[in-house]
């Protein structure tokens, strides 16, 4: 296995300290309103969330900020940002994404030392560019070394995984139904991820109505786990 690689397990692994276990992505309002109460309908929620966003518009953006930064493109990856900022309708989701980027680009200017994440970062602060989480991973994943149909896995595992880690916090379920949940998303992960790898910047689209709408009723939620 190359440090590469074991670089990429380290991004994609759930204590690294990006901030997305304050997150469900619209999963609490799901569960408040009585639309998913079970492992089988956790399952159905994160099939949706991959099929309709995190693969065909962020696991893509990821992609295309993965070559913006090695080719040393940065303005291309600030347009890209903000259009991602555009394609989020949802101001939880918005933001959850711009502040899981910008802890992503922090890390990896940190533990890298490599200049590309630390300006893209000061651009990010100085309100330049969006630092959506994608387009971070994206960064990392051009400093990083890492092939783009891997980074597109571990980034919607990832994400996965993020899910299930909250679903165990608000659903009557072990951890054995997460990890069923979890294996279970193995072969959608793995045509999305392909899907993203073979797409540009400019083949982004996201649908997702339902979860649009609940993130937006989240905020009106009595009593809250997440932050989105």
């Amino acid at each position: 296995m190359s440090l590469s690689h074991l670089t990429l397990l380290q991004f994609a692994d759930g204590t690294f300290p990006a901030g997305g276990y304050a997150h469900s992505l619209g999963l609490e309002a799901y569960a408040e309103a009585g639309l998913v109460t079970d492992a089988a309908g956790l399952a159905a929620f994160i099939e949706g969330h991959p099929a309709g966003a995190a693969g065909p518009c962020d696991a893509a953006a990821m992609v295309a900020a993965r070559e913006m930064t090695r080719a040393g493109d940065a303005a291309a990856a600030v347009a890209l940002d903000w259009r991602l900022d555009a394609m989020k309708p949802a101001s939880e989701l918005r933001e959850a994404s711009r502040q899981m980027g910008r802890q992503t680009l922090r890390v990896t200017a940190a533990v890298t030392g490599d200049p590309r994440p630390a300006a893209y970062l000061a651009e990010v602060d100085a309100g330049r560019a969006a630092g959506h989480h994608a387009v971070a991973f994206g960064t990392a994943a051009g400093v990083l070394g890492w092939a783009a149909g891997e980074a597109a896995e571990a980034y919607l595992y990832a994400t996965a995984a993020l899910l299930v880690g909250a679903g165990l916090r608000l659903l009557r379920m072990g951890q054995l139904d997460g990890q069923r949940v979890l294996h279970g998303l193995g072969p959608l992960i793995a045509r999305l991820a392909a899907d993203a790898a073979a797409s540009s910047a400019t083949d982004l689209w996201s649908f997702t109505p339902g979860i649009d709408l609940q993130a937006i009723r989240h905020t009106t939620l009595p009593m809250r786990l997440f932050r989105s």
